[in-house]
């Protein structure tokens, strides 16, 4: 199974959770994938927009609980 770099930035702010998530990506080898876990809803628009500029791929988002979470293969 490949494995997945969780972030978690639960109770952050924007843009504390989109500059985490990129942080962990310049980290990564293309094609590695990031769980980020937010609790502000403003990651709902910041998160896309961010992939889409960065040239990184949104695979998935989805609510558990208080939690958005967004699965992000990196570009």
């Amino acid at each position: 199974m490949e494995k997945v770099t969780l972030i978690d930035a639960r109770g952050l702010l924007c843009p504390l959770p989109v500059l985490r998530l990129r942080k962990v990506l310049a980290g990564l080898a293309p094609g590695a994938r990031v769980e980020l876990s937010a609790t502000d809803r403003a990651s709902q628009i910041d998160v896309p927009h961010f992939c889409a500029q960065g040239g990184h791929r949104l695979i998935e988002t989805r609510e558990e609980g208080a939690a958005l979470i967004y699965l992000i293969e990196r570009g």
